[in-house]
C-alpha cells in the first residue's frame, strides 16, 4: 500500500517545523524626508546583522538624466556608484526583537557616517537614531 502524496506532504511540513516571522525592523521604509525608500533586511553575508540598501528615489536622475550617484562620498573612488542599490545601513545587532543597535548609516547626502539605531515603535514607524560622540538626531520612517 502507498501513502498519498497529500499525507506525505502533510507529514514534511509538519517535520519543517513553523516559519520564523521577520523582524519588525525589516521590510521598506520610507525616510522621513519622503524622497527615499531603504529595504531592511539581513546583511547578505553576515544574517545575523541588518543591512538597509536604497531602492527608489523620488528624484532618480539629476539635471543631466544619469542616474543620481554617491557624489558626496568622501572616497573620491566611490562617487561614481549609483544612489540606487547602495547600502547606507550595515552591520545592525538584534538587542531585542524590533531593536538594533551598534550600526552605522550613512548619509549620502553629506556623505557622512554615523553610529545607528534602529527601533520599531508600536505604532509601525521605525525610530532611526544617528550620533555623532554625544549628539544625536532622531529620524521618524514609515513603512514604504
Amino acid at each position: 500500500m502507498r501513502p498519498s502524496f497529500v499525507a506525505i506532504a502533510a507529514a514534511l511540513s509538519l517535520a519543517a517545523g513553523p516559519a520564523l516571522a521577520a523582524d519588525p525592523a525589516e521590510g521598506v521604509w520610507l525616510v522621513q524626508d519622503k524622497d527615499a525608500k531603504v529595504r531592511i533586511a539581513p546583511c547578505p553575508a553576515q544574517t545575523a546583522e541588518l543591512c538597509g540598501e536604497i531602492v527608489w528615489l523620488r528624484a532618480p536622475t539629476g539635471p543631466n538624466g544619469q542616474p543620481k550617484t554617491d557624489a558626496r562620498n568622501p572616497d573620491a573612488s566611490l562617487r561614481a556608484r549609483p544612489l540606487i542599490g547602495l547600502t547606507m545601513i550595515r552591520g545592525f545587532h538584534a538587542v531585542a526583537p524590533g531593536r538594533w543597535e551598534g550600526g552605522k548609516i550613512y548619509d549620502p547626502k553629506s556623505g557622512k557616517t554615523y553610529a545607528s539605531k534602529l527601533r520599531a515603535t508600536p505604532e509601525g514607524t521605525l525610530k532611526v537614531d544617528g550620533c555623532v560622540l554625544m549628539i544625536c538626531k532622531t529620524q521618524i520612517w514609515t513603512r514604504g
